[in-house]
């Protein structure tokens, strides 16, 4: 799998695409930055580690928690569907200071010095590098050949949406949906969270693509977690992905899916229920998964209905989304 990313030094992570958003002074987990260059000390520490302990692959999730904290996973092999092999999870903890970020846990230590992460484990020492990732999908467009193609958002207009929120640069905001219900379907869509070091669990970049207004798939910074149906690839209140494979915030990420509508008899009765196969990131986090409807949608018939993207609050922004259907 390892070949299907692309690889950047931290360098050239983004430009800056927006001002910070949200900033509440009454209430600092509500703070989201949208522009990583105005993010701060912690979000260049914060993010993706990889390299080989002895001879065997290892990687290192650095999670920001505001004002200089961070957790840390240790994954045997390397990262979520790049080596890890699903299992092995090791905690670390620590803080910056003197510029120098240290972390601690039971089973070893690391030490972050601008682009490097020395780590001490198992009485081993190893230098890993940070890894900047990007789906595969990034900026797909609809394959040729496809007989019905609604292009629902390609930044020029937001005529698709009820009610349309055309943001800054170009992307859309959350609180929206499709004037058009769809059945059976091929989706793709981008999105990126905000960066929310000071926010947890399901305050943290929160927002859920909905499938016919009532399969949510959840939109959430969930990096170097440990994936729930409530986390982000999670389908809420029906599966946990099969791997978490939420890149850090402020990264484009990719939803790719494959939906079969429920199927009716004569007397309207569901024959057979709804089905999807999703990829999150260019990697497969559900396979054929039969659906049942989750709260918070507009419909729970299991009919044909519209895209919903969720407002939780949180400045998630979306680019690049369209639908071919089947």
């Amino acid at each position: 799998m390892q070949n299907f990313w692309s690889l950047t030094l931290f360098a050239g992570l983004m430009m800056a695409t927006s001002l910070m958003a949200a900033d509440d002074p009454k209430n600092p987990t509500k703070k989201a930055f949208l522009d990583a260059q105005e993010a701060g000390p912690d979000f260049a520490v914060q993010g993706e580690y990889t390299g080989k302990l002895g001879d065997a692959g290892i990687a290192v999730q650095v999670i920001a928690r505001g004002s200089g904290k961070f957790d840390a996973v240790v994954l045997p092999g390397g990262l979520p569907g790049a080596g890890w092999d699903g299992k092995g999870r090791h905690a670390l903890s620590g803080a910056t200071e003197a510029g120098k970020t240290t972390l601690k846990g039971d089973g070893g230590s690391a030490v972050i010095d601008g682009e490097t992460l020395t780590l001490t484990w198992a009485d081993k020492k190893a230098d890993l590098k940070k890894m900047i990732r990007t789906s595969p999908t990034i900026g797909m467009k609809p394959p040729a050949g496809s007989k019905v193609i609604s292009v629902l958002f390609d930044g020029s207009n937001v005529d698709a949406w009820i009610p349309g929120k055309m943001e800054e640069g170009g992307l859309m905001g959350v609180g929206t949906r499709t004037h058009t219900k769809f059945d059976s379907f091929t989706l793709h869509l981008e999105f990126r969270t905000p960066f929310m070091p000071n926010a947890t669990g399901q305050a943290r970049g929160n927002s859920g693509m909905y499938l016919q207004d009532q399969y949510e798939c959840q939109i959430l910074d969930s990096f170097g977690l440990t994936g729930e149906d409530n986390e982000c690839g999670g389908i809420y209140k029906n599966s946990r992905p099969m791997t978490n494979m939420c890149l850090p915030p402020l990264t484009w990420q990719t939803y790719d899916v494959e939906f079969t509508g429920a199927k009716f008899d004569a007397d309207g009765k569901v024959t057979a229920p709804g089905k999807c196969t999703i990829k999150h990131n260019g990697v497969m986090i559900h396979d054929e998964l039969e659906l049942k409807t989750t709260p918070g949608g507009g419909q729970a018939d299991q009919k044909p209905g519209a895209l919903f993207l969720q407002d939780h609050g949180d400045p998630v922004r979306f680019r690049n989304i369209w639908v071919t259907e089947k």
